[in-house]
């Protein structure tokens, strides 16, 4: 069980038997009643969000997740196929069920794969990957005074903010959680 004060950002905790990803948390302290704890929870099942408030008393159980490693190896138009590095077997999700880190898949890549009692939840890319830009505007000079962004794009397809000296054919590491430039590799 997690006391009030370790549900934080990125903890994976049990509400009505679905497991639930803290995506935000806000905490406060009124003069005369006690702390609150208010927060944005992911279904990590349906996608769902919830707003749940916790007070100083109140305890959350932590999801028994279990994770495995398995490769991409390739869409067909809305289910996306993976297969488990341990034990060969095979399966999908839907574009839905995988959510916004589907503009960062590319065959091959190795994901961590969530699974709730037994069963394949969701997917979890590494934090940082390299992508190649297959298209990138020139970078024009001008108004600079702060840092100046192009939007690119890269191999699987997404749109990323990046310097202006990124050009067409340079290899970038990008964030995959917040969707960020990182820096040029080559």
């Amino acid at each position: 069980m997690l006391d009030f004060s370790e549900i934080k950002l990125g903890k994976i905790i049990t509400l009505n038997d679905q497991p639930y990803k803290v995506v935000s948390t806000q905490h406060s302290k009124q003069a005369r009643s006690g702390a609150v704890l208010r927060t944005k929870l992911k279904n990590l099942i349906n996608g769902s969000v919830l707003e749940k408030t916790f007070t100083g008393s109140d305890r959350a159980e932590e999801a028994d997740l279990e994770r495995t490693k398995a490769s991409f190896l390739y869409a067909d138009g809305e289910n996306y196929n993976f297969m488990d590095q341990e034990t060969f077997e095979q399966f999908s999700f839907s574009k839905e069920d995988i959510g916004e880190q589907v503009q960062f898949l590319k065959d091959g890549t190795v994901v961590d794969i969530l699974k709730f009692n037994g069963k394949s939840i969701n997917i979890g890319l590494p934090t940082k990957m390299e992508f190649k830009v297959i298209s990138a505007p020139p970078g024009i000079k001008g108004d600079t005074a702060g840092s100046a962004t192009k939007l690119v794009t890269i191999e699987t397809g997404a749109q990323i903010k990046c310097p202006l000296f990124v050009n067409e054919g340079d290899i970038i590491r990008v964030n995959t959680e917040t969707n960020d430039y990182v820096e040029r590799v080559k």
